[in-house]
Order: structure tokens, then sequence, then C-alpha cells
């Protein structure tokens, strides 16, 4: 089968959207699949096309940004190229373009799935608001056109205002995780560049600094975790510094964190290349997910952890509480709740033989294979419909 997947930003730009589709591109070619990438070059000297792992990457210019969107006033005319060429599409959502992609699949007779990832949520602003407005609509568009949607769980799929609008075309999919095998070595000295004074419990986030992420939850919680755990050290792992639009919000809390990293209680590890993540979640002894709205649906980070045995407490938010409550490795806090985070952090903490789970059960629903396979036999059902007229 020849896939041809699209979405506005693919490696070498990190976030757990470009993650989760390289690890389904590589996934499906290695299960015999053409698989093409059509994408933006966000980045000048990014190659207008490549092949990567056996992936076909093919670029689209970039003439202009607005925001986090770009505008390819070439799209178009390589979408029809490209989707005259391929059996399937695969559309990642949000993505303002994927409604042209969606018609074209539904014109060309191609068997068309839209993983969405997230509902969208800008922050407050006339323009903004008009931004939302126009996404929404593109992407409410894409979904009348395609076959099916996949979502990561039944959870978000429920409680996400554009999947319940399409619910009879939404198929529930576990996302893509994995981690590259670690050598004990490397998580000892792993330890000893970043918790040189072996102080612990180590409590983490895995994310970027930014409000949705709840990074000021957590620091209304260390009072009360400092109190019982004297000796605990805070690890935030990824970008910290000139994360895009949240430069007044790590301005306000930069000096707080600032007291607690003279007292040795809070370090930055900055964005870790994917060889140490493994010793970053060996190392640690809790990983925490206080997301405070549906930008986050589920949380990549948490089966991470779980598949090296650490506990999570997470945020009650639909998707976002799944991994905890499919696992039993950890606890669930009411959203922006540090009262409750700091008590579900300290009952984890205190009893950790509690929390423990399967985590080679875990491999298995999450691997790219699984998820590959699934989304495999969603495209052959929908090709079956096409070519007996229901579709």
């Amino acid at each position: 089968m020849r896939i041809l997947t699209v979405l506005t930003y693919y490696r070498p730009h990190t976030s757990g959207l470009t993650i989760y589709a390289e690890r389904l591109a590589k996934a499906l070619v290695q299960r015999g699949h053409e698989v093409t990438v059509l994408t933006s070059q966000f980045e000048k000297d990014l190659p207008l096309e490549e092949v990567q792992d056996g992936v076909r990457i093919r670029r689209v210019p970039v003439a202009l940004r607005i925001s986090k969107g770009v505008i390819m006033p070439s799209l178009g005319r390589l979408a029809w190229e490209e989707t005259r060429k391929h059996d399937a599409l695969l559309l990642h959502l949000p993505q303002f373009d994927a409604a042209g992609l969606a018609i074209r699949g539904w014109l060309l007779k191609k068997a068309t799935v839209i993983i969405y990832h997230s509902d969208l949520i800008l922050s407050s602003g006339l323009f903004n608001r008009f931004v939302n407005f126009v996404v929404n609509f593109m992407n409410d568009l894409a979904a009348r056109f395609t076959h099916r949607i996949s979502s990561y769980t039944e959870d978000f799929a429920s409680h996400s205002p554009y999947l319940r609008r399409f619910a009879h075309k939404v198929r529930v999919i576990s996302p893509a995780v994995e981690l590259p095998q670690s050598e004990p070595e490397n998580a000892l000295a792993f330890s000893a560049r970043y918790n040189p004074e072996k102080r612990g419990p180590v409590i983490a986030m895995a994310t970027r600094f930014a409000a949705e992420k709840g990074v000021e939850v957590l620091l209304q919680t260390l009072p009360a975790v400092l109190q019982k755990f004297p000796n605990a050290l805070v690890w935030f792992a990824g970008q910290y510094q000139d994360v895009l639009g949240e430069e007044a919000y790590a301005q306000r809390l930069f000096p707080q964190i600032a007291e607690y990293e003279k007292a040795g209680q809070w370090k930055f590890l900055g964005t870790l290349p994917m060889k140490d993540m493994p010793s970053f979640y060996q190392e640690l002894d809790l990983l925490v997910v206080p997301s405070t709205n549906s930008t986050e649906t589920f949380g990549f980070v948490q089966i991470e952890a779980m598949m090296n045995g650490k506990p999570v407490v997470a945020a009650a938010l639909p998707g976002v509480r799944q991994p905890v409550r499919m696992s039993g490795m950890g606890l669930v806090s009411p959203v922006g709740d540090a009262p409750a985070l700091a008590a579900n952090m300290i009952e984890v903490l205190s009893h950790p033989e509690k929390y423990r789970g399967d985590a080679d059960a875990l491999r298995t629903e999450f691997s790219p294979q699984t998820c590959a396979a699934r989304h495999e036999a969603l495209f052959e059902e929908i090709a079956r419909e096409i070519a007996g007229g229901a579709a």
C-alpha cells in the first residue's frame, strides 16, 4: 500500500505529534508499505526531498508564517500530485490544510484517515479567536470528507467536542510509544551529571515550560512535598527557555524556581536527546503530569515512565488520566488542585510498591508495530467499502 502522510511539521521538529508521526511512518515502512510524508520546509536549510529510514519526505516551501501556522502556496499543486500517486491518506490534526487533502482523497476515492491529536485552544485575543475559528472550521470540513478518525483513547473521544460530532467515524488506536535500550553505565553517568549529591526522591516533569502544562501547580505542591521529603529533587526535562508564547509565564515563575535551584531542590535538564531518556526515567522516582487543559490529550511520557517501571501522578483530564487508569501505576488528581496533587505525590512516593504494573503489556499495546497494524487494518476496511460502493 502507498500511504501519504500529511502534517504541518515533521522531524527534525520536536513535539509529541511529530515523534508519533515519525514512529508510525517508520513502522508502516517496516510492514512493507511505501510511505511519503508531505510537510512544510519550516527551516530554509532543510532539503525539499529526502529519504529517512525508508520514509520519503517531501517538504513544501513556506512563504509566510502566522503564529505557529505556515502559508505554502505550492501545497495545493503538490497535494494533487501526491494524492493521485498514493492509495491512502493519513492526516494529522489539528492542521489547517487537512480539509483540502481530505476533499482530494474523497474525490479520488482514496482511503482517508485522520489522527486527531488534540483540540485547539489558543490564548485570548481577537486575532487568536479568529485563528481558532478558521482552523476549527477547516478541521470540521476535513472530518466531513474523511472516512475514519483515529483517537488515542475513548475517554478523550467522548469528551472532545470535535470528536463527539463525528463519533460514528471514530476508532480508538493507542499511540506509538517506544524508547531506545539503555545501558546500566549510561544511567550511572546520567545520575552523576544531574544528581551528583544523590538527592531523592527524584520528582520529574518531561515537557516544555508552558502554562497549560501545569508547572505552576507543581510549584504549589513543593512546600508540602518537601516537608515530607526534605531531600527531594525536581527534574524538569524539556525546553524551558524562549518557549514561544510563554515568556510572561516564565518570567512570573522563574524567580520562585530560582530559590529552589539555589537550595538544590530543582534542576533544569533542558531538552534531552532520545538516547538519554531511558536513563532519565530509570533515575527518577515519580513522573508528574499536572496539565490544565485539553491541548494535552494523553502524555506519551507517562507510558515511557511506566515502561521503565516508574509511577505517575496525572491530572484528571480526559485522555491524560487514561494511562494511570489502565495500568494502575499511579494516581489521578483533580485538574489544578495543588493540595490534592501534593497528597497524591506523597502517597505514591511513600508506597511505590502499590503502584507497580505490567511494563511488558504496555510495550506491546503501545508499540509502533501494533499502532501501524491497526491503522493498516483501518485502511483495508475503508478500501473494501470504497470498492463495494459504500464510501
